[in-house]
């Protein structure tokens, strides 16, 4: 068996990363929360549940070390026995990782239309969900470190599943996104870059994380050196998806992304101006017509009254106020020419 080095001294690595990981994961609620109040009902639920299971996740990996070096110093158990709050870091991570995995599936099913590779996704998820529970129960009733070796078998099913099932989510979401391209819209296309490179680093790095913590696993064994990075894995799960979320555009409600149905209704290129519900038109105001950038009406003797600072824009993308140019002057036309 190792020594308190090699045994406790990966767990507070571990520890110290997940709680520095944690401020991250709280940052991004907050800013998504604050961006998009018009996601469904349900994904905002979804992500106070992730909050609130990181949360947990703190306090027992805060638990774990506390035992052995603060409860338990000095004390011979301490080396020989796990702490009792151990089973609590697979049950965390697989509720974390699972429906976070489940997630992805919706979204690309959204994009797809199809429930191949989202079905495939979801039962990866799954086996990987009930090897964790596993994984909780063998340490639970297995608690000598000594005595880890006999569910390495577990161990291993439950990470490299998890692994493939990130692997499968960031190249099927790829796929996906890449079959969205327009190639005529270049501004819709760079968009669609940019997600997809997010997709595959998010997905890329807990896939090997998870690799990371099986062959620390096996390749130290009677260590605890895969906490390193079994500890904060959770939050990483959290902060990928997080990062996804809040790589959009904030949209208005109907966006199918967003849990409804109903196609999104896109504008570009136009902008409608409306005056206030207080400005005054007269009946020369009335027969003026915008195209564009020039105004054109009907040869008249009257005089203008038209103020560019009562204009406003109501665009789909942002609500924005046309202020005059400093230089501006009210314009009165030249009766001689009939088109300004």
């Amino acid at each position: 068996m190792a020594g308190v080095d090699l045994l406790f001294g990966p767990m507070l690595i571990g520890v110290v990363l997940n709680m520095m990981l944690y401020g991250a994961v709280v940052t991004q609620v907050v800013a998504y929360y604050q961006r998009y109040s018009n996601d469904s009902a349900w994904i905002r639920y979804f992500m106070l549940y992730l909050l609130l299971v990181q949360t947990a996740n703190v306090f027992v990996e805060f638990g774990i070390i506390y035992q052995p070096l603060i409860i338990q110093f000095g004390a011979q158990a301490a080396t020989a026995l796990s702490p009792k709050l151990l089973p609590g870091d697979s049950v965390l991570i697989s509720l974390v990782a699972a429906p976070i995995q489940m997630f992805t599936a919706w979204r690309i099913s959204v994009i797809t239309s199809s429930y191949i590779l989202p079905g495939l996704i979801v039962l990866l998820s799954l086996c990987s969900f009930g090897f964790g529970m596993t994984v909780s129960t063998e340490v639970f009733l297995h608690p000598e470190f000594r005595n880890f070796d006999l569910f390495a078998s577990e161990v291993i099913v439950w990470l490299v599943m998890s692994a493939t099932c990130d692997l499968v989510i960031a190249l099927g979401m790829s796929y996906s996104l890449y079959s969205r391209k327009t190639k005529s819209n270049v501004v819709v296309d760079n968009k669609i870059n940019r997600i997809i490179k997010l997709t595959l680093e998010t997905g890329s790095l807990t896939a090997v994380l998870a690799l990371a913590d099986v062959s620390l696993f096996l390749i130290f064994p009677g260590t605890s050196a895969n906490f390193i990075v079994d500890f904060p894995l959770s939050a990483v799960y959290t902060c990928s998806i997080l990062a996804m979320l809040n790589s959009r555009e904030p949209r208005k409600p109907g966006d199918a992304e967003q849990g409804h149905t109903a196609s999104e209704k896109l504008t570009q290129g136009q902008t409608t101006l409306k005056p206030p519900a207080n400005f005054q038109t007269s009946k020369l105001d009335r027969d003026c017509t915008f195209h564009g950038s020039r105004m054109v009406r009907e040869p008249t003797t009257s005089v203008i009254n038209i103020h560019a600072s009562a204009l406003v824009t109501a665009d789909t993308a942002s609500d924005r106020t046309l202020t005059p140019h400093p230089d501006y002057r009210p314009f009165v036309p030249n009766h001689s020419h009939p088109r300004f």
